[in-house]
Order: C-alpha cells, then sequence, then structure tokens
C-alpha cells in the first residue's frame, strides 16, 4: 500500500512532474463513450419478444411472413413442435399416467367445487375443458391441471362477500364463471406485456405461510361435511368457523327437530381418512406403490357409496350428495356478468386469483421441469392458463391451475408429455357421461376426507424453519399471511403480506448502505473492510461504494448525507486529511435526476472543502445521464476510471506531487 506514495515521493525528490498515463486517458474514453441504453419503450413494451421470443429472423424480406407465421404458432402452440416426434412408447407411458391422475382427479374435482360452494358437476367440467387446452398451449409436460383446493378456498371466501352461494346459488355461479374469465384475461395480459413479476410480489416466504394458513383453513371448513353439519358459516376464519360447528353441534344435538346430528357420518368419514393417510404413507415409503394413493380416494368413493347403498346409511342420516349433473359441458358465455354493481368487485377477485393460481403454476411446473432438465418459460405459461381460463369460463368451469398433487402423482406415474392430460380430461369426459348416476349415493363426508387427506402437503414447516433462519424479515411475511389467512381472511393476509414485500423493497431502496472499501493486500481489489478487516484503507482517499442498483429520489439525499459523514468521520479520526473521494458505482444500474442533483451537491461540498471526486465503472445507463445533464463536464472526463485501484493510484499521484 505503501508503494504508490513512495514512488511519488521519490519524483518529487527528483524533479520529475506527474504526467498523465496515456492508457489511464483511453480507458476513461470507454466509459465516457459507451452506446446509448435502449430507449424505455423497448423496456414497456416488446410484443415480439414475449411471443416470438428465442427466434432468430431472416433480415430478407422473402418469405419472412411465413417463416414468422410459422414460429408464431410453433411458440403458441408448444404441441405442434414434439407431436411430430410423439411414439408409441411414449403414448403408454401418457396412458397410464392419465387414467392414474383420472383416478385422484373426479373425486378431488366433486369435493374441491363443494369447498368453492358449487354444485359437484362443476368440479368434474374444471377437469374437462381445461386440461385440454393446456395440454395444447401449455409447455410443461407434467402440470396436472384442474380445480385445487386453495383457488377455491379463495373463490368461496371473496366471492360469498358479493352473493349468499345458500340464498342465490345462480347468481354466485353466474359471478364464479365471471371471475374465471377475469383471472384468464389477467394472466393472459401478465404472458403478452411480460408482467410476470406481479407474480413475484407474493414472495416465496409468503407463499409458504399463505398455503400453510389455507390448508388449516380447507381442513376446519371440511367440518361441516365430516360431521355432517346442515346449517354452517359463511365466514372462513378458524374463530367463525369453530363457533359455527360448536353452536351447529349443541343446537342439533340438543333439538329434537329433522337436523339432528347422526354420529355415523363422523365414523364414516374418519374411518376413510385414515384409510387416505395410510395409503398415503405406503406410497411414500415404497415407490414401487406409487399408484396406491392415487387411486386410494376413488376406492373410498367407490366402497363407501356401495356401503351407503347397501346399507341404506342415508336412512339413518348419512349425508349423501345426491344428483350429480352429467353430459357435455354446457356453455356458460350468457351467464358472464360484464354489467351491474359488482363488476369491480368481480374483477378484483379475478385479479387476486389469477395470480394465486399463477403463482402456484409456476411454481409447481418449474420444480418438475428442474427435476426433467429443461426450462419452462413462466411467460408462455402465463399466456397458456389464461387461455386456458377464459375456455374454461366460456364452457361452465371455474379457475383452473397446476395441482401439486396431482402433478406429482403424473410424474410418479411416468407421464411423458401433456398427453396425459388430454386422457385424464377424456377419462372425466366419459365418466361425466355414464357414471354421474351412480355417485348419488356417495357420502359428503368422504369428500371432507379426501380433502383432508391431501392438505398435509400444504403445510411445510421444515421450510418455514429453514426462512427463520436465512431470512427473520421473510420469515415475519410468512407468519403474518399464515395468522392472516387463518384469524382474518384470505384478502387480508394477502394484502398485509403482500405490504410487508413492499416494505422490505422500500426499506432496502430508501436506506441502502455505503461500503467502505480498502486494498486487499498482494491484489489490485478492493473490498468491503467491514467483510475483510485485512483489507487497508488508503490514507487521504476514501474509497466508497453505494449498496443499492438505483441512486433515486427515494434515496438520494440519505446517500449523499451518508457520505459526506463518513468522510468527515475519517477526517477527525484519521491520521491524514481526506483528500480525494472515489465513489464506486459498480453496482449503480441507474439514476434519475434527484440523484444526479443529489451527486452534483455532493460534488460541490466536497470541492468546497478542497477534496476531489473520482468515480468508477458506472454502468451505460448511469453514464448517459451524467453525460446529458453535464455532471461529467463539472468534474472532468479525467475523473472516470475503470477500476478503484486505478483511481486511487491516480488520485494519489495527483494529491503529493505538489510541493
Amino acid at each position: 500500500m505503501g508503494s504508490v506514495p513512495a514512488q511519488v515521493s521519490t519524483m518529487r525528490e527528483q524533479g520529475h512532474l506527474y504526467v498523465e498515463d496515456t492508457g489511464q486517458a483511453e480507458r476513461s474514453q470507454w466509459i465516457l463513450n459507451s452506446p446509448s441504453p435502449p430507449p424505455l419503450w423497448t423496456k414497456l413494451f416488446d410484443l415480439k419478444e414475449a411471443i416470438l421470443r428465442g427466434n432468430n429472423f431472416s433480415p430478407s424480406k422473402k418469405k419472412v411472413f411465413h417463416r414468422q407465421a410459422a414460429s408464431f404458432f410453433l411458440n403458441l402452440f408448444p404441441i405442434l413442435s414434439w407431436l411430430r416426434e410423439y411414439k408409441a412408447s411414449k403414448f403408454k407411458d401418457d396412458l397410464l399416467a392419465g387414467l392414474t391422475l383420472a383416478s385422484l382427479s373426479i373425486p378431488q374435482s366433486i369435493g374441491y367445487a363443494s369447498l368453492a360452494r358449487l354444485d359437484p358437476q362443476y368440479g368434474l367440467y374444471t377437469s374437462v375443458v381445461p386440461p385440454l387446452i393446456y395440454a395444447v398451449m401449455g409447455s410443461s409436460r407434467e402440470i396436472a391441471i384442474g380445480p385445487v383446493a386453495v383457488v377455491s378456498l379463495l373463490l368461496s371466501s371473496l366471492l360469498s362477500q358479493v352473493e349468499d352461494p345458500v340464498a342465490n346459488p345462480i347468481a354466485y355461479r353466474n359471478l364464479a364463471f365471471t371471475v374465471t374469465f377475469f383471472a384468464g384475461i389477467f394472466q393472459a395480459t401478465f404472458g403478452i406485456f411480460r408482467l410476470g413479476f406481479l407474480v413475484d410480489f407474493l414472495s416465496h416466504a409468503a407463499l409458504v405461510g399463505f398455503m400453510a394458513g389455507a390448508a388449516i383453513m380447507i381442513g376446519l371448513q371440511q367440518l361441516k361435511g365430516l360431521l355432517g353439519i346442515t346449517h354452517f358459516t359463511n365466514k372462513t376464519d378458524a374463530v367463525s368457523v369453530l363457533e359455527s360447528v360448536y353452536k351447529s353441534l349443541h343446537e342439533q344435538i340438543t333439538s329434537n327437530s329433522a337436523d339432528k346430528w347422526y354420529p355415523l357420518n363422523f365414523v364414516v368419514g374418519c374411518s376413510f381418512l385414515i384409510f387416505l393417510l395410510l395409503s398415503r404413507v405406503i406410497g411414500r415409503r415404497n415407490k414401487k406403490l406409487f399408484w396406491l394413493p392415487a387411486i386410494a380416494p376413488l376406492l373410498s368413493v367407490i366402497l363407501s357409496t356401495l356401503i351407503v347403498y347397501l346399507t341404506r346409511a342415508d336412512k339413518h342420516g348419512v349425508n349423501i350428495i345426491k344428483r350429480v349433473k352429467g353430459g357435455l359441458n354446457p356453455s356458460s358465455a350468457h351467464l358472464l356478468q360484464f354489467h351491474g354493481q359488482h363488476v369491480g368487485q368481480t374483477a378484483k377477485i379475478g385479479l387476486i386469483s389469477a395470480i394465486i393460481a399463477l403463482t402456484e403454476s409456476i411454481a409447481v411446473g418449474r420444480s418438475f421441469a428442474a427435476i426433467r432438465g429443461y426450462n419452462l418459460d413462466g411467460n408462455k405459461e402465463m399466456l397458456a392458463m389464461g387461455f386456458t381460463n377464459i375456455a374454461g369460463s366460456l364452457t361452465s368451469c371455474y379457475v383452473a391451475t397446476g395441482s401439486f398433487s396431482r402433478t406429482a402423482v403424473n410424474f410418479s406415474a411416468g407421464c411423458q408429455t401433456a398427453i396425459s392430460n388430454i386422457v385424464m380430461a377424456v377419462t372425466v369426459f366419459l365418466s361425466l357421461q355414464l357414471l354421474t348416476r351412480l355417485l348419488y349415493y356417495t357420502p359428503v363426508a368422504i369428500l371432507a376426507s379426501i380433502i383432508i387427506s391431501a392438505l398435509p402437503g400444504l403445510i411445510d414447516i421444515n421450510e418455514a424453519y429453514h426462512i427463520w433462519k436465512v431470512d427473520k424479515f421473510d420469515f415475519l411475511a410468512c407468519i403474518v399471511l399464515f395468522l392472516g389467512v387463518l384469524f382474518k381472511s384470505v384478502e387480508i393476509g394477502l394484502l398485509v403480506a403482500v405490504i410487508i414485500s413492499f416494505a422490505k423493497i422500500l426499506i432496502q431502496s430508501i436506506r441502502p448502505g455505503i461500503e467502505v472499501l480498502g486494498r486487499v493486500p498482494r491484489t489490485e481489489a478492493f473490498c468491503d473492510v467491514s467483510q475483510y478487516p485485512m483489507a487497508i484503507s488508503t490514507p487521504g482517499v476514501s474509497v466508497i461504494r453505494i449498496s443499492s442498483g438505483s441512486l433515486c429520489f427515494a434515496n438520494a439525499n440519505f446517500v449523499r448525507e451518508r457520505i459526506l459523514e463518513r468522510v468527515a468521520r475519517e477526517d477527525q479520526t484519521a491520521q491524514s486529511r481526506v483528500q480525494a473521494v472515489v465513489l464506486d458505482m459498480t453496482n449503480l444500474m441507474d439514476v434519475d435526476t434527484s440523484g444526479i442533483i443529489a451527486l452534483e451537491e455532493l460534488h460541490k461540498r466536497l470541492q468546497s472543502g478542497g477534496i476531489e471526486l473520482a468515480m468508477v465503472n458506472p454502468r451505460w445507463q448511469v453514464i448517459h445521464k451524467l453525460k446529458v445533464t453535464q455532471f461529467v463536464d463539472k468534474i472532468g472526463k479525467e475523473r472516470f476510471f475503470l477500476t478503484a485501484a486505478e483511481a486511487v493510484d491516480a488520485s494519489l499521484a495527483t494529491k503529493f506531487v505538489a510541493p
């Protein structure tokens, strides 16, 4: 570290003048002559990149239209790319996976429809059309599309605040279709305009808390079916649900009315719940028996229905599904509600549902894509899910997305492509045509037990503990969302979690740290002296790095004052007075007008104290704006350097040559 001052001292003794290094002047020009950054409109709107990403087109005008059209359709419909190479051996695997998937989807779809407070057939409808659309447009090979527990609970929670599903079931159903349409529109918009970052506002930690809270709420909601309760609250918070359970049981046990509670519902439900949980344990321990937990729900439905039919248990208080409407998905285009007082609320629920559904689907898809070793394009997935739900809203379906439990079954069954979704959809369709009458005697308690058995996979205690160890702020978002969903509502929990996530970003943005750098011995590297205690500070030169990606209106004054405070502190404590400040701008990606004004004020304050300002490696967005505002001319073109080492050496030479 003492080599440069020693060399400068020797130069002074020999009467030499410091001559600027021509190589350094050339490197400064590299910085100052960097190309202008891309215009704003290319960042905000790039439809070609969104749809035709990854394709290079010939500049020749001949045949370019046909190439672009072919590429457009190949990207919009990925099935066109891989279907040409599809083999019979793959179909054998997809057929087995699709049939296994259908055996799980049929009972789950009926149960999730009841969770969403819709008739059972709407859950089955949602397992027919959406998987077919996704198979054509989706890029994931493993995702199983259909209704899921979390989205069903979300719709039940939010839509019941707009329409009472008991007093006005038709209006409630129509709103569910309209929410699905809005969700599809939002999802497709996210994909077209590459707005996937909106989904990331619900962080991983928040998603863990949301899933856990929703799982417990779903389980509490199933007490209605498991216990055979007829009168139940429309609210979803834990306190209201438990109060409703207690009051309903107390009233029905003590009353002599026809609504009297019958424990046989609980016996039937718990018996098959134990069977379902045992099958999951066996399937988890023995990978070859992956099919057992997959077909266990269907077996439970068949056995319980047969038992109720043979014993006439419905005459002894066991609640049954009764009629399930079958047939082809009816059109619901004429049922969508785009007029009236509830349109704004419906659109808001659609937006929330779109984000939750996309977050779950993309997380599931990327997890299994990583196992198979291929990349999943999030924007294409958003586009595919958007069109899936738009088509679903027109064919009597509610919001569909990728299910983790069914995707895991699809993967374990050896699916090769999205054909397994088509096989599942066809199987569910045939069931709608031929088997719905057989579901008449299916006990409601069985559907509750099927849903409850799928909930443990949504509660990840180990991941919550990992979040606690890694980032306490993330854990705060996780636990707040968990408690908000559990004790208030899904909407409030989501809102608070997003606010916490924004607060974290805001705090980091408006209060960025500044790092004091020192030269690491025997290297030219300058590192944070707090992290590397062996790094040596240069006497007379303060090297500072802004630990923020942006210098803007929110943090510019704070950063300026922190730098001035640091320089003043070094003046008081160091042996030699600070004569130069080197500002390392390597981390700084952008600067706005407030940031430039702060830099100008910093330069004036330092200059008035006889302190020079030098800048290291500003990015092209930053240097472009500094040139436009003539800040470069104010501090001098020679004060821009590629590395901190060059800036320190030049500052030392400039300051110590003068007698």
